[in-house]
C-alpha cells in the first residue's frame, strides 16, 4: 500500500518533497490533475467532482491514505469526501482509507509561533475568497486577528520559472508591503499556497532587509515586529508522521520500498519538465485521465 498525494497542478510537488524527506521509508503516489487546473476557478461542484474522482483513483492504485495537497480541493471537498464519500469507500473496500488535508495542519501551528496575536494569510484569490483559514483559525484561536491577501501574479511567476530572476522581486514586495499596510501588528504569515515555499527564502530576505529598502512610496514602520513565514509543506510532513505513529491500522499497512511514482491528466513530457521546478531531481511522469 501506498501514500498518494494530489494536487490540482505542480504545487503538491513541495508538499511530496517535505513529506519524502520526513517520512522516506514509504512508497509514494504523486497525481496531478493539470490538464484541468486550476481549480480556484470551478464551482464548488466542480471541484469536489475532480476532487473525488482522484482520491478514487488513487485509492483503486493501492492508496490507504490519500494528501489533499492542494489549498482549493482542501476548502472546497475534503470535509464532503470525508463525511459522505470515504465511510462507503471503506466498507466497500473492507480495508481502511482515509483522506487528508493542508489547511489544518498549517493552522494548528500559528497559534504557537504568533506572539502578537496578529496572522497574515497570503493565498491565490480563491483560497481567499473561501477563507478556510480565517474559519479555521477562529476555531482553535479566536483571539487572533487575521488579515488575508491574495497574490494572483505568484503561481503564474513560479510556473514560467521567473521566482528567482530580478523581475519578480517587484511583485514579491508589492504583495507583501500590501498586507503589511493591512496590519502593521502582523508577526507570523502563512503561505497558504503549495507554490509559494519556492519563493521563501526571497521572502525572507525582503522582509529582513525591508527596512533598509528605499520604499519611500510603501514606507514600512520602524517598530513594525519581526515576521516569521509559515510553509506548509513541513508543517505537513511532521502532521503526517505524527498521524501515523496514532494510527497503526494506516502505518502497518504502508509498503516500505521508498519509491515514488508521477502521474498527470496533461502531456506527461511537459509535466516531468516542469516539475523540475519544483523537484530537486528529473522525473519520468505517465499519462493518466480521470473520470466518475
Amino acid at each position: 500500500m501506498r501514500i498518494g498525494v494530489f494536487d490540482s497542478g505542480y504545487g503538491g510537488l513541495t508538499i511530496l518533497n517535505a513529506i519524502r524527506k520526513e517520512l522516506p521509508q514509504y512508497d509514494y503516489l504523486y497525481l496531478g490533475d493539470n490538464a484541468r487546473a486550476p481549480y480556484g476557478t470551478h464551482s464548488f461542484d466542480v471541484i469536489y467532482r475532480y476532487t473525488l474522482q482522484a482520491v478514487k483513483y488513487l485509492i483503486e492504485q493501492d492508496c490507504t491514505l490519500v494528501i489533499l495537497a492542494c489549498n482549493t480541493a482542501s476548502a472546497k471537498a475534503l470535509r464532503t469526501i470525508q463525511q459522505n464519500d470515504i465511510p462507503p469507500l471503506r466498507e466497500g473496500l473492507g480495508r481502511t482509507v482515509n483522506v487528508l488535508g493542508v489547511i489544518r495542519p498549517t493552522v494548528e501551528a500559528v497559534p504557537g509561533i504568533t506572539k502578537t496575536g496578529h496572522v497574515g494569510i497570503l493565498a491565490t484569490p480563491a483560497t481567499v475568497s473561501s477563507e478556510s483559514y480565517v474559519l479555521e483559525l477562529e476555531k482553535i484561536a479566536p483571539e487572533l486577528t487575521i488579515v488575508q491577501h491574495a497574490c494572483p501574479l505568484w503561481v503564474p511567476l513560479i510556473e514560467a520559472g521567473e521566482h528567482n530572476e530580478p523581475g519578480a522581486k517587484y511583485f514579491i514586495g508589492k504583495y507583501l508591503r500590501e498586507i503589511l499596510a493591512k496590519d502593521p501588528q502582523i508577526d507570523t504569515l502563512v503561505l497558504g499556497c503549495t507554490h509559494y515555499p519556492l519563493m521563501k527564502e526571497r521572502i525572507d530576505n525582503w522582509l529582513e532587509f525591508r527596512h533598509e529598502l528605499d520604499e519611500s512610496e510603501f514606507p514600512q514602520p520602524t517598530d513594525s515586529p519581526k515576521v516569521t513565514t509559515i510553509a506548509q509543506g513541513e508543517l505537513e510532513a511532521k502532521s503526517l508522521a505524527d498521524y501515523l505513529s496514532r494510527h497503526p491500522e494506516y502505518r502497518e499497512q504502508l509498503s516500505t520500498g521508498g519509491s515514488c511514482t508521477y502521474l498527470t491528466t496533461e502531456n506527461a513530457e511537459r509535466f516531468s519538465q516542469s516539475a523540475s521546478i519544483f523537484l530537486d531531481s528529473p522525473i519520468h511522469a505517465k499519462h493518466v485521465g480521470l473520470s466518475d
